[in-house]
């Protein structure tokens, strides 16, 4: 089996006590290490693969090196009525950031929006899950983080902006939460990362290579076009600024080319990074019946749109929570690069490595 070929899927619960063990191993904290599993296995339920379980091996080689925190102590200010800081004490983002949104749901209740600022934070795999995290108590939201620079400006010659990615997540009654998770690029860079494992031809018009032409070789991708591509994308470098904005300027933290690459050799000093949740509570602007009926009338009209041929009208998490559902009864599939490389944490680790053997 070549190493970028899809190996038997993987249990979603053999994949958390992987996650959680091997950082339980490599000395990071219970809470933290929950937290970071519960991220990942979502993101790959989700069918997120670029942001899930694929980035166990870095998170262990930055824990182990000293760039994330393994005891983070996270210290939560309230700088006003509606207005909270996480700092992360350089921890993992995932730990930090399910914890500010439980903090600015309760704000939110409270005066009826809340903005949470992180700060001294690292990676914090897929924006979706935290915004969802508000949808799942009722509450709308939005997350946004910068990250270091992958991505040209529109009509630029070198990468400048993050893929900084946007967030939004919104209560539905009697189903799942509406999710839009998106980068401000074509693509995240992580997904190219995720290309190159499975041996799969990045999508044409979307990276250049180092002499800034198209490419569609993962291993030669230098950069990445924002949203809107050639002809438009200044829409995406723009929505990317203002992620920066959020994300740098409203929390004190480093802007995209300014940060310590994520890949990069140096594992020991701290990224700090910055993430920024806005939350809002519904019934502070109408009643919960109205915004239920209106949520669900939008959805139900979107859907019942005309569509090409073979092809159906999705709103946003149709697509995500579809194959949630199917990787939940049927596994999560993994390349077998990966699966070769989580067999051998296991064994190193001492833990269960049953599911990833054959």
């Amino acid at each position: 089996m070549e190493s970028g070929a899809l190996a038997p899927n993987v249990r979603p619960d053999s994949l958390t006590e992987l996650v959680n063990g091997a950082l339980l191993a490599t000395g990071s904290t219970r809470d933290q290490a929950r937290a970071v599993a519960r991220a990942l296995v979502g993101a790959s339920l989700r069918g997120v693969d670029s942001h899930g379980v694929r980035l166990l091996p870095h998170y262990l080689r930055v824990l182990a090196g000293g760039r994330v925190t393994r005891d983070p102590q996270l210290r939560i200010t309230r700088t006003g009525a509606s207005a909270t800081t996480v700092n992360a004490d350089n921890g993992f983002g995932h730990f930090a950031s399910y914890r500010a949104v439980s903090e600015g749901c309760l704000i939110a209740r409270e005066t009826g929006v809340s903005g949470v600022s992180v700060i001294n934070s690292s990676h914090f795999a897929a924006a979706g899950c935290y915004a969802l995290e508000a949808a799942e108590q009722g509450l709308v939201a939005f997350a946004f983080s910068n990250s270091d620079s992958f991505v040209l400006l529109h009509d630029g010659l070198s990468p400048f902006h993050g893929t900084n990615p946007i967030a939004f997540a919104a209560p539905v009654a009697g189903q799942r939460p509406y999710l839009l998770d998106m980068a401000t690029s074509i693509l995240p860079w992580n997904r190219i990362r995720d290309y190159e494992a499975k041996r799969l031809p990045v999508p044409e018009d979307v990276a250049v290579d180092d002499l800034g032409h198209m490419t569609t070789n993962p291993a030669a991708v230098a950069a990445l076009l924002p949203v809107g591509g050639t002809a438009f994308g200044f829409k995406g470098a723009a929505l990317a600024g203002m992620v920066e904005v959020l994300s740098a300027a409203l929390t004190g933290m480093a802007h995209c080319s300014k940060l310590l690459p994520m890949a990069g050799e140096d594992i020991s000093t701290h990224r700090r990074l910055g993430h920024f949740f806005l939350i809002i509570d519904p019934v502070a602007f109408v009643p919960r019946a109205v915004f239920d009926a209106g949520l669900a009338a939008y959805l139900a009209d979107l859907r019942d749109c005309a569509s090409k041929a073979g092809t159906a009208a999705l709103a946003p998490g149709d697509r995500e929570w579809a194959c949630h559902d199917k990787r939940n009864i049927e596994g999560v599939p993994l390349s077998s690069a990966l699966r070769a490389e989580f067999l051998g944490i296991a064994t190193e680790l001492g833990l269960n490595a049953t599911p990833f053997e054959g």
